[in-house]
């Protein structure tokens, strides 16, 4: 059985064929019915038409029964539709009721649905269309991530999603354990970590950078593309508490191969959505974001512009009266301030460098300066940073006095120094997180 994207794919006109799935809507006219037939494979349903002169009476009985997500089978055959804005139609022959919809309880009808009501029923927002673009969007953009990677001889590892290791050093992290810990706080007794699972404390992981890292010094090229946990108090729609990430890493590389391979990346993603989802952008741009076509296309079209982190708090200073949060240097920038830069100033993508070591994670490596690391953040319009990144640190003295004014304990991460110990060599790599891609 094929589904209903290749039906309208390849219009086979004169085949008669069987298709299933769930019905968007049935109008009755005076010598007809229409159902609309959507499986999620594609955007557009298919119309399904009933004559009514050649219609049984058994047909008409559980056509009448089909109501707005009902499961059905329709046979019929395949014709040319007389229609605007649909190829093709199905005169139909036979009907099948596999799960009936009870009208009158179903909470999704033919009507536009706020995002918030659908939070409430998240067992079946996938049937609505914003929702089923979005998941097909996310399968579509998955596979354009591994098609880069692949091709650019990156080899595809897995990393642990339990971990004993903060990398980030933030410790916004959500912990793991086997122990009943409010049961050793009724007996007013201290935790003993040795007694738990893994014989010390346990979390998910925040990045599966740090262990990329192990294979980036042994395959050259490598990246990873999992789940990852914070557990950041942030009541925003940017800070997710779970999120998937993925995140290259490619040895005896420095900064600027590290900017070129992120700009590349973004291009080719952008590139895949508008050449191969067509449909569903399409929706997104009637429905969602008017004019997200052609800020994706401008920025895949668009050389990156690049500028310290200096010089864009010199730019945002001039100008501080326009923000809320004022920039200085030594700030974390804000989304506010990213959107100035990328909207207003550069008109563009922008790649900002060398920010401030205390600002950044503790594997960053130092510039000469001493107090900045060569860091990268892709910023692009709308939406402010999508990429994070940097040269790592791959002296071990350095990277050692790095962990120790991170308040960090270097014999926690001795299999980390080891990579610094024996065949160190430069590397770099960053994270880009699917959600805010999509």
């Amino acid at each position: 059985m094929k589904d209903i994207r290749t039906i309208l794919r390849e219009r086979a006109t004169g085949t008669t064929i069987t298709a299933k799935g769930w019905a968007r809507t049935r109008r009755d006219a005076k010598n007809a019915t229409f159902v609309e037939l959507s499986d999620g494979s594609t955007m557009t349903g298919l119309q399904c038409v009933f004559d009514g002169a050649a219609t049984d009476s058994a047909t008409a009985a559980a056509l009448a029964r089909v109501t707005t997500g009902a499961a059905v089978a329709i046979t019929g055959t395949l014709v040319d539709s007389p229609a605007a804005g649909q190829p093709v139609e199905l005169k139909a022959t036979g009907l099948e009721i596999i799960g009936e919809c009870p009208a009158d309880s179903y909470p999704l009808q033919k009507k536009a649905h706020s995002l918030e009501f659908l939070r409430e029923i998240a067992h079946l927002r996938p049937r609505t269309n914003t929702i089923g673009a979005a998941a097909r969007m996310r399968d579509e953009m998955a596979y354009a991530v591994h098609t880069f990677f692949h091709d650019r001889g990156f080899r595809y590892v897995h990393t642990p999603i339990i971990t004993a290791s903060d990398c980030e050093g933030a410790g916004e992290m959500f912990q793991v354990t086997t122990l009943d810990l409010d049961a050793i706080a009724k007996r007013g007794e201290t935790v003993d970590y040795g007694r738990d699972f893994f014989g010390k404390k346990a979390m998910l992981s925040v990045s599966g950078q740090l262990n990329v890292e192990t294979y980036c010094m042994a395959l050259g090229k490598v990246y990873t593309f999992g789940p990852t946990f914070r557990a950041e108090n942030s009541n925003t729609t940017r800070h997710l508490a779970e999120f998937w990430m993925i995140e290259p890493e490619f040895a005896f590389a420095e900064l600027p191969d590290d900017m070129a391979l992120a700009e590349d990346f973004i291009k080719h993603l952008l590139g895949w959505a508008l050449d191969r989802c067509g449909e569903d952008m399409a929706f997104f741009e009637k429905r969602v974001q008017p004019g997200i076509i052609q800020m994706l296309d401008s920025v895949r079209n668009t050389k990156f512009a690049h500028m310290t982190y200096t010089d864009a708090v010199a730019i945002l200073e001039k100008n501080k009266d326009a923000f809320e949060f004022k920039p200085f240097w030594g700030c974390d920038l804000q989304t506010e301030h990213e959107r100035y830069l990328t909207e207003t100033v550069v008109n563009g993508p922008v790649i900002v460098t060398d920010y401030p070591r205390d600002l950044k994670a503790f594997y960053m490596r130092l510039n000469e300066d001493g107090r900045t690391v060569r860091a990268m953040d892709v910023l692009v319009p709308r939406i402010g940073e999508i990429i994070g990144g940097s040269e790592r640190e791959y002296r071990y003295d350095v990277l050692v006095e790095n962990m120790k004014a991170k308040n960090l304990d270097p014999a926690d991460y001795w299999w980390y120094l080891d990579l610094r110990r024996y065949g160190s060599a430069p590397h770099a790599g960053f994270g880009l997180g699917f959600e805010r891609l999509l």
